[in-house]
């Protein structure tokens, strides 16, 4: 997949004053995978393209993680809660989330854009800047590389994205949300500022609702009227900060660099009930499948973990976090579960159900390939041998290619069947 590309371009960001002094223009790509979550589930239900499909946890607490772009034609979003989309969307055909899928996939992804240029910047699961200026002389235009991109993202990952070339990191990522979906929009420099100024004042990088109400009061509701807004204005109606960001932005001056992303530095995952579950089998179960979705991405990122933190709310919401520091990292769910269900055991409930549980892991480092060792008094048992890595390894391999049901713990079957019965009644 990413053989002919190679790693080129400059070993190190381009900064604003050499920018000037060479008169070179920085080039920069704003990728991003149309409707991320949704489109890799339909990667195996390809029956349901072209219909609205919701991408959320079983249950009505829960809320919305994707949706196609045919269910947001009914006004569903992501962060939804689950009841209001069923309202808006009653035809909607639901899908549970598989997010250790989701990251080796975005994994993928990003290792094919840095094949590009070193100068990544991920900013979320499913959107990353580029900086290609070093890039272009050997990889040709940056329409070219755009291109390129989004055709070996399709062949090797089966989903679509969208980009946006500009001279900044704001222009690009205005530039790929217009040219969603599966499009590629590239703003000359030149062409920058005539861009930009019809566009309404929210298509700006950072401004929510209560900044776009402010500047509406003011009638400023373009970007055009933003930059011709003397800054004095701005800064009494928006703050000193906000008015000088967003104003250099609607001039096009917006010089921040792409900025290699830094380590992650947790993941995890939590479920509410429907009904509030008492200690006991069932909580463990649950239990065990955050552990295992969560293991499922650290191991998809290469990743291992020195912290396992619990959290708990009971069912009169009160909230108990716990967590423990290993002396060696791990990326098992045996050695996870070993960790988690004593914090949970630690708990006093007071004799109330469980209404949200949630793992999370902390202390990322880079996987070191070998087995690790837990304490007798961090309750993992003796040294995990190569071979249970390796199993749980395959497992995920199995996994991304056959689907997240692929392989299961026994332990999570029968629990697991009834939840595949209830999605498909759906």
């Amino acid at each position: 997949m990413r053989e002919g590309w190679g790693r080129v371009g400059v070993s190190g960001r381009l900064d604003n004053d050499v920018m000037a002094e060479t008169g070179v223009t920085r080039t920069v790509l704003h990728v991003d995978m149309d409707a991320f979550f949704a489109s890799v589930e339909l990667r195996t239900r390809p029956e349901l393209r072209g219909q609205p499909v919701v991408v959320a946890g079983a249950g009505e607490r829960g809320v919305v993680v994707a949706a196609t772009y045919e269910a947001r034609a009914f006004g569903v979003h992501s962060a939804m809660p689950v009841g209001q989309a069923r309202r808006l969307c009653p035809q909607a055909v639901w899908i549970e989330p598989h997010r250790a899928v989701y990251a080796e996939v975005s994994h993928g992804v990003m290792e094919l854009l840095r094949a590009v240029t070193p100068l990544v910047q991920q900013v979320s699961i499913d959107e990353a800047f580029l900086d290609v200026t070093g890039a272009l002389r050997r990889l040709g235009p940056a329409r070219q590389i755009g291109e390129r991109i989004r055709a070996q993202v399709r062949q090797g990952f089966g989903i679509t994205c969208s980009v946006g070339i500009g001279r900044s990191k704001s222009v690009a990522k205005i530039a790929s949300t217009r040219a969603k979906p599966d499009g590629l929009l590239e703003v000359p420099p030149d062409q920058t500022l005539a861009f930009l100024r019809p566009l309404p004042i929210n298509a700006l990088w950072g401004v929510g609702a209560k900044t776009e109400a402010a500047l509406a009061r003011l009638g400023i509701v373009t970007v055009g009227d933003l930059a011709d807004s003397p800054l004095p204005t701005l800064v009494r109606a928006i703050g000193q900060a906000n008015a000088m960001h967003l104003r250099a932005m609607a001039n096009g001056q917006d010089n921040a660099p792409v900025v290699p992303e830094r380590d992650e530095k947790s993941l995890g995952a939590e479920v509410t009930f429907d009904t509030d579950l008492p200690r006991g089998p069932e909580l463990r179960r649950a239990l065990l499948q955050l552990v295992e979705r969560s293991t499922q991405r650290l191991r998809a990122q290469g990743l291992m973990c020195r912290t396992v933190g619990l959290k708990v709310r009971t069912s009169d919401f009160t909230t108990v976090s716990r967590a423990r520091t290993l002396d060696s990292p791990v990326d098992s769910a045996k050695a996870v579960l070993a960790v988690a269900e004593s914090l949970l055991a630690a708990v006093n409930l007071h004799g109330l159900p469980v209404r949200l549980i949630g793992v999370r892991l902390e202390n990322l480092v880079q996987g070191e390939g070998q087995a690790v060792q837990l304490t007798l008094d961090q309750a993992a048992g003796p040294r995990e041998p190569a071979a249970l890595r390796a199993a749980e390894a395959a497992a995920d391999q199995v996994r991304l290619r056959f689907g997240p049901k692929a392989v299961r713990p026994g332990t999570l079957v029968d629990t697991l069947c009834l939840e595949d019965d209830r999605q498909e009644r759906r």
